[in-house]
Protein backbone atom coordinates (compact mmCIF):
# COMPACT_ATOMS: atom_id res chain seq x y z
CA UNK A 1 0.00 0.00 0.00
CA UNK A 2 1.15 3.38 -0.68
CA UNK A 3 1.39 6.12 2.07
CA UNK A 4 -0.89 9.04 0.62
CA UNK A 5 0.20 12.49 1.01
CA UNK A 6 -2.59 15.36 0.82
CA UNK A 7 -3.36 18.59 2.05
CA UNK A 8 -6.54 20.03 3.58
CA UNK A 9 -10.19 20.28 1.46
CA UNK A 10 -10.80 22.99 -0.82
CA UNK A 11 -7.43 22.74 -1.87
CA UNK A 12 -5.48 26.11 -2.36
CA UNK A 13 -2.27 26.39 -4.56
CA UNK A 14 -0.47 26.16 -1.44
CA UNK A 15 -1.92 22.32 -0.35
CA UNK A 16 -2.21 20.89 -3.62
CA UNK A 17 1.28 21.98 -5.06
CA UNK A 18 3.01 20.64 -1.24
CA UNK A 19 1.20 17.14 -2.09
CA UNK A 20 3.29 17.38 -5.27
CA UNK A 21 6.74 18.41 -3.85
CA UNK A 22 6.56 16.47 -0.94
CA UNK A 23 5.57 13.31 -2.46
CA UNK A 24 9.10 13.73 -3.95
CA UNK A 25 11.03 14.63 -1.26
CA UNK A 26 10.11 11.27 0.24
CA UNK A 27 11.06 9.61 -3.10
CA UNK A 28 14.57 11.42 -2.47
CA UNK A 29 14.38 10.40 0.67
CA UNK A 30 14.10 6.65 -0.39
CA UNK A 31 10.73 6.68 0.52
CA UNK A 32 9.51 5.24 -3.40
CA UNK A 33 5.79 3.99 -1.98
CA UNK A 34 4.38 7.28 -1.91
CA UNK A 35 1.60 9.40 -3.79
CA UNK A 36 1.00 13.03 -3.96
CA UNK A 37 -3.34 12.89 -4.22
CA UNK A 38 -5.60 15.78 -3.33
CA UNK A 39 -9.19 16.23 -1.03
CA UNK A 40 -10.52 18.15 -4.13
CA UNK A 41 -10.15 19.26 -7.72
CA UNK A 42 -7.60 22.35 -8.28
CA UNK A 43 -9.58 25.99 -8.41
CA UNK A 44 -8.70 28.14 -11.23
CA UNK A 45 -5.35 29.35 -9.77
CA UNK A 46 -3.90 26.35 -9.14
CA UNK A 47 -4.69 25.06 -12.25
CA UNK A 48 -3.06 28.37 -14.03
CA UNK A 49 0.34 26.79 -11.66
CA UNK A 50 -0.26 23.17 -12.95
CA UNK A 51 -0.30 24.36 -16.59
CA UNK A 52 2.52 26.68 -16.66
CA UNK A 53 4.93 24.18 -14.72
CA UNK A 54 3.45 21.69 -17.32
CA UNK A 55 2.45 19.43 -13.89
CA UNK A 56 -0.61 16.44 -14.01
CA UNK A 57 -2.49 17.50 -11.35
CA UNK A 58 -3.39 14.75 -8.28
CA UNK A 59 -5.93 12.07 -8.24
CA UNK A 60 -8.96 13.54 -5.73
CA UNK A 61 -10.01 11.09 -3.30
CA UNK A 62 -12.57 11.18 -0.97
CA UNK A 63 -11.19 8.31 1.62
CA UNK A 64 -7.86 7.14 2.21
CA UNK A 65 -8.93 3.88 4.29
CA UNK A 66 -9.94 1.90 1.39
CA UNK A 67 -6.61 1.95 0.07
CA UNK A 68 -3.84 2.85 2.63
CA UNK A 69 -2.97 2.37 6.54
CA UNK A 70 -0.41 5.48 6.52
CA UNK A 71 -0.73 9.09 5.59
CA UNK A 72 1.52 12.15 5.72
CA UNK A 73 -0.62 15.55 5.77
CA UNK A 74 0.85 18.63 4.81
CA UNK A 75 -1.20 22.44 5.03
CA UNK A 76 -3.12 21.34 7.81
CA UNK A 77 -3.66 19.19 10.80
CA UNK A 78 -7.08 19.88 12.07
CA UNK A 79 -9.64 16.89 11.62
CA UNK A 80 -12.54 18.82 10.31
CA UNK A 81 -10.32 20.12 7.12
CA UNK A 82 -9.09 16.36 6.26
CA UNK A 83 -9.96 13.12 4.80
CA UNK A 84 -13.33 12.12 6.80
CA UNK A 85 -12.04 8.50 7.10
CA UNK A 86 -8.75 9.81 9.05
CA UNK A 87 -9.37 8.22 12.41
CA UNK A 88 -8.87 4.90 10.44
CA UNK A 89 -5.27 5.23 9.22
CA UNK A 90 -2.00 5.95 10.57
CA UNK A 91 -0.91 9.63 10.86
CA UNK A 92 3.53 9.40 9.63
CA UNK A 93 4.05 12.75 9.56
CA UNK A 94 2.34 16.46 9.21
CA UNK A 95 4.36 19.47 7.41
CA UNK A 96 1.88 22.21 8.36
CA UNK A 97 2.53 26.35 9.05
CA UNK A 98 -1.13 26.73 10.89
CA UNK A 99 -2.31 26.31 14.01
CA UNK A 100 -2.86 23.02 15.97
CA UNK A 101 -6.37 21.65 16.79
CA UNK A 102 -8.48 19.13 17.06
CA UNK A 103 -5.26 17.06 16.47
CA UNK A 104 -4.22 13.85 18.29
CA UNK A 105 -2.82 10.73 17.70
CA UNK A 106 -2.45 6.99 18.53
CA UNK A 107 1.02 6.71 18.02
CA UNK A 108 4.33 8.53 18.17
CA UNK A 109 5.04 10.73 14.44
CA UNK A 110 7.21 12.72 12.49
CA UNK A 111 5.62 16.84 12.83
CA UNK A 112 7.58 19.97 11.27
CA UNK A 113 5.09 23.13 12.32
CA UNK A 114 6.35 26.26 11.55
CA UNK A 115 5.16 30.04 11.48
CA UNK A 116 5.91 30.62 8.01
CA UNK A 117 4.19 32.15 4.95
CA UNK A 118 2.99 28.73 3.48
CA UNK A 119 3.44 25.20 3.59
CA UNK A 120 6.20 25.27 0.69
CA UNK A 121 8.14 27.22 3.06
CA UNK A 122 8.90 24.36 5.34
CA UNK A 123 9.37 21.92 2.18
CA UNK A 124 11.85 23.99 0.79
CA UNK A 125 13.71 24.27 3.93
CA UNK A 126 13.47 20.33 4.35
CA UNK A 127 15.10 19.69 0.73
CA UNK A 128 17.71 22.42 1.74
CA UNK A 129 18.76 20.82 4.78
CA UNK A 130 18.63 17.23 3.09
CA UNK A 131 20.89 18.36 0.22
CA UNK A 132 18.44 17.79 -2.39
CA UNK A 133 17.90 19.06 -6.09
CA UNK A 134 15.47 21.78 -6.46
CA UNK A 135 14.58 21.67 -10.09
CA UNK A 136 13.06 24.51 -12.03
CA UNK A 137 9.50 22.99 -12.61
CA UNK A 138 9.65 22.10 -8.35
CA UNK A 139 10.97 25.41 -7.71
CA UNK A 140 8.29 27.14 -9.32
CA UNK A 141 5.35 24.79 -7.88
CA UNK A 142 6.99 25.77 -4.59
CA UNK A 143 7.26 29.48 -5.40
CA UNK A 144 3.26 29.03 -6.73
CA UNK A 145 2.07 27.97 -2.83
CA UNK A 146 3.95 30.85 -1.17
CA UNK A 147 2.88 33.68 -3.74
CA UNK A 148 -0.87 32.23 -3.15
CA UNK A 149 -0.91 32.03 0.89
CA UNK A 150 1.03 35.30 1.27
CA UNK A 151 -0.24 37.41 -1.54
CA UNK A 152 2.65 37.83 -3.66
CA UNK A 153 4.40 38.56 -0.32
CA UNK A 154 1.45 41.21 0.77
CA UNK A 155 -0.43 39.14 3.44
CA UNK A 156 1.23 40.07 7.12
CA UNK A 157 2.34 36.32 7.48
CA UNK A 158 4.66 36.86 5.09
CA UNK A 159 8.14 36.58 6.94
CA UNK A 160 12.04 37.72 6.36
CA UNK A 161 12.80 33.73 5.43
CA UNK A 162 9.50 33.53 3.37
CA UNK A 163 10.90 36.63 1.13
CA UNK A 164 14.24 35.10 1.03
CA UNK A 165 12.86 31.89 -0.23
CA UNK A 166 11.08 33.63 -3.09
CA UNK A 167 14.25 35.12 -4.43
CA UNK A 168 15.91 32.26 -4.32
CA UNK A 169 13.23 30.15 -5.50
CA UNK A 170 13.51 33.04 -8.31
CA UNK A 171 16.89 32.10 -9.26
CA UNK A 172 16.14 28.58 -9.81
CA UNK A 173 13.03 28.64 -11.63
CA UNK A 174 14.74 30.95 -14.04
CA UNK A 175 11.57 33.53 -14.51
CA UNK A 176 10.07 36.89 -13.00
CA UNK A 177 7.89 35.43 -10.17
CA UNK A 178 6.84 38.63 -9.71
CA UNK A 179 5.11 38.69 -12.51
CA UNK A 180 4.30 35.11 -12.82
CA UNK A 181 2.76 35.46 -9.53
CA UNK A 182 0.34 38.42 -10.21
CA UNK A 183 -0.71 36.62 -13.60
CA UNK A 184 -1.22 33.39 -11.22
CA UNK A 185 -3.43 35.49 -8.72
CA UNK A 186 -5.71 37.06 -10.97
CA UNK A 187 -5.98 33.67 -12.72
CA UNK A 188 -8.04 32.67 -9.44
CA UNK A 189 -10.21 35.76 -9.78
CA UNK A 190 -12.45 35.20 -12.52
CA UNK A 191 -15.42 35.20 -10.71
CA UNK A 192 -17.94 35.32 -13.51
CA UNK A 193 -17.31 31.84 -14.69
CA UNK A 194 -17.67 29.95 -11.36
CA UNK A 195 -21.82 29.28 -9.24
CA UNK A 196 -21.99 30.42 -6.47
CA UNK A 197 -21.62 27.41 -4.32
CA UNK A 198 -17.81 27.76 -6.25
CA UNK A 199 -16.95 30.95 -5.04
CA UNK A 200 -17.94 30.00 -1.43
CA UNK A 201 -15.99 26.66 -1.55
CA UNK A 202 -13.01 27.04 -3.49
CA UNK A 203 -11.13 28.06 -0.52
CA UNK A 204 -12.79 27.61 2.33
CA UNK A 205 -12.18 25.69 6.23
CA UNK A 206 -14.13 24.48 9.13
CA UNK A 207 -13.13 25.20 12.54
CA UNK A 208 -14.37 24.31 16.22
CA UNK A 209 -14.81 27.25 18.45
CA UNK A 210 -15.39 26.63 21.43
CA UNK A 211 -17.70 24.18 20.27
CA UNK A 212 -19.43 25.72 17.71
CA UNK A 213 -18.75 24.83 13.68
CA UNK A 214 -17.26 27.61 12.25
CA UNK A 215 -16.92 27.97 8.45
CA UNK A 216 -14.02 30.82 6.67
CA UNK A 217 -14.48 30.91 2.96
CA UNK A 218 -12.01 33.63 1.28
CA UNK A 219 -13.09 34.95 -2.14
CA UNK A 220 -10.24 36.77 -4.14
CA UNK A 221 -11.20 39.50 -6.33
CA UNK A 222 -9.59 42.28 -8.44
CA UNK A 223 -13.28 43.86 -7.97
CA UNK A 224 -15.34 44.37 -5.10
CA UNK A 225 -18.51 44.94 -6.79
CA UNK A 226 -18.70 41.47 -8.25
CA UNK A 227 -18.80 40.58 -5.22
CA UNK A 228 -21.52 43.44 -4.55
CA UNK A 229 -23.55 41.95 -7.55
CA UNK A 230 -24.17 38.67 -6.69
CA UNK A 231 -24.02 39.14 -2.92
CA UNK A 232 -28.16 37.65 -2.47
CA UNK A 233 -27.20 34.98 -4.67
CA UNK A 234 -23.72 34.19 -2.53
CA UNK A 235 -26.10 34.09 1.00
CA UNK A 236 -28.02 31.75 -0.55
CA UNK A 237 -25.33 29.33 -0.97
CA UNK A 238 -24.39 29.81 2.28
CA UNK A 239 -27.31 29.15 3.88
CA UNK A 240 -28.11 25.90 2.36
CA UNK A 241 -24.47 25.10 3.27
CA UNK A 242 -25.35 26.17 6.99
CA UNK A 243 -28.62 23.86 6.88
CA UNK A 244 -26.61 20.77 5.49
CA UNK A 245 -23.89 20.85 7.89
CA UNK A 246 -24.90 22.82 11.15
CA UNK A 247 -22.70 25.96 10.79
CA UNK A 248 -23.19 27.88 13.66
CA UNK A 249 -21.18 30.67 11.93
CA UNK A 250 -20.21 31.12 8.19
CA UNK A 251 -18.34 34.06 7.31
CA UNK A 252 -16.85 34.87 4.03
CA UNK A 253 -14.13 37.31 3.42
CA UNK A 254 -14.08 38.65 -0.10
CA UNK A 255 -11.12 39.71 -0.78
CA UNK A 256 -9.39 42.87 -3.19
CA UNK A 257 -5.53 41.31 -3.69
CA UNK A 258 -4.93 44.07 -5.69
CA UNK A 259 -5.52 46.72 -2.87
CA UNK A 260 -5.39 44.63 0.37
CA UNK A 261 -8.50 45.36 1.52
CA UNK A 262 -11.66 42.53 2.42
CA UNK A 263 -15.46 42.73 3.20
CA UNK A 264 -16.98 39.92 5.45
CA UNK A 265 -20.72 38.18 4.98
CA UNK A 266 -22.10 35.99 7.32
CA UNK A 267 -24.76 34.13 8.54
CA UNK A 268 -25.45 32.64 12.62
CA UNK A 269 -23.64 33.89 14.62
CA UNK A 270 -22.73 37.12 13.75
CA UNK A 271 -22.46 39.03 16.84
CA UNK A 272 -19.54 37.01 17.62
CA UNK A 273 -17.82 38.55 13.81
CA UNK A 274 -18.33 42.01 15.74
CA UNK A 275 -17.17 41.29 18.52
CA UNK A 276 -13.99 39.61 16.71
CA UNK A 277 -13.67 43.08 14.54
CA UNK A 278 -15.41 45.69 16.76
CA UNK A 279 -17.61 46.74 14.12
CA UNK A 280 -21.37 46.05 13.03
CA UNK A 281 -22.40 44.88 9.91
CA UNK A 282 -23.58 47.57 8.26
CA UNK A 283 -27.30 47.98 6.38
CA UNK A 284 -25.86 45.82 2.88
CA UNK A 285 -25.13 43.49 5.79
CA UNK A 286 -21.29 43.64 4.73
CA UNK A 287 -18.71 44.50 7.08
CA UNK A 288 -15.66 46.30 5.81
CA UNK A 289 -12.14 44.86 6.93
CA UNK A 290 -9.44 47.33 5.67
CA UNK A 291 -5.63 45.84 5.54
CA UNK A 292 -7.21 42.40 6.20
CA UNK A 293 -5.92 39.60 3.51
CA UNK A 294 -5.21 36.69 6.08
CA UNK A 295 -7.54 34.16 7.53
CA UNK A 296 -5.37 32.44 9.38
CA UNK A 297 -3.46 35.75 11.12
CA UNK A 298 -6.67 38.00 10.94
CA UNK A 299 -9.25 36.20 10.84
CA UNK A 300 -9.38 32.75 12.70
CA UNK A 301 -7.52 34.17 15.55
CA UNK A 302 -9.56 36.65 16.37
CA UNK A 303 -12.43 34.84 15.94
CA UNK A 304 -11.59 31.81 18.02
CA UNK A 305 -10.89 34.93 20.87
CA UNK A 306 -14.55 36.26 20.21
CA UNK A 307 -15.79 32.47 20.83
Amino acid sequence: MSTLIFGHKSPDTDAITSAITFAQYEKLSGNTDVEGVALGTPNDETKYALDFFKVEAPRVITKAAPETDTVELVDHNEAQQSVDDRAEVTIAKVIDHHRVANFETAAPLYMNIQPLGSCQSIIYGMYQDAGFEITPTTAGLMASGLISDTLLLKSPTTTARDKQIFAELQQIAGIDLSEYGLNMLKAGTNLAARTDKDLIDGDAKTFDMNGTKVRVAQINTVDLNEIYARQDAIEAAMQAEVDADGYGLFLTVATDILNSNSVGIALGATDKVEAAFGKQFDANKRMDLPGVVSRKKQVVPQLTAAF
